[in-house]
């Protein structure tokens, strides 16, 4: 029994590790960075400084956890107009875009 609880454990881990290394292609991160601007944008303002859904600056998002951000990406707020995006995005694209969010863009804004 304790061989297989290890080997779950193990496997996990490992299944674990290879999501969080899996970016997505330079070819998807440009359409997560479109979807960002617009569909993102429709509601956190074409700039992401915030409109019907709060600003997503990096400054705005100081102190908040990633996996908090992760969370609210895959999963949405229950009782505001964000929706789950965990059912159409991948792992890999949500904690792209919650790493995005977090950072901004390289050496830029994230402009319209």
């Amino acid at each position: 029994m304790w061989r297989r609880i290890g080997i779950v454990a193990s496997s996990l881990a490992v299944s674990a590790a290879l999501a969080q290394s899996a970016a997505p292609s330079a070819q998807r991160q440009a359409e997560l960075e479109s979807m960002l601007l617009q569909d993102c944008g429709s509601c956190h303002g074409l700039t992401l400084k915030g409109g019907l859904g709060p600003a997503l600056r990096p400054q705005a998002l100081a102190g908040k956890p990633r996996q908090w951000l992760i969370d609210t990406i895959r999963d949405g707020r229950p009782g505001t107009a964000m929706p789950p995006w965990g059912p159409i995005l991948s792992d890999a694209d949500i904690a792209w875009l919650a790493d995005r969010l977090l950072r901004g863009a390289p050496g830029k804004e994230v402009k319209r």
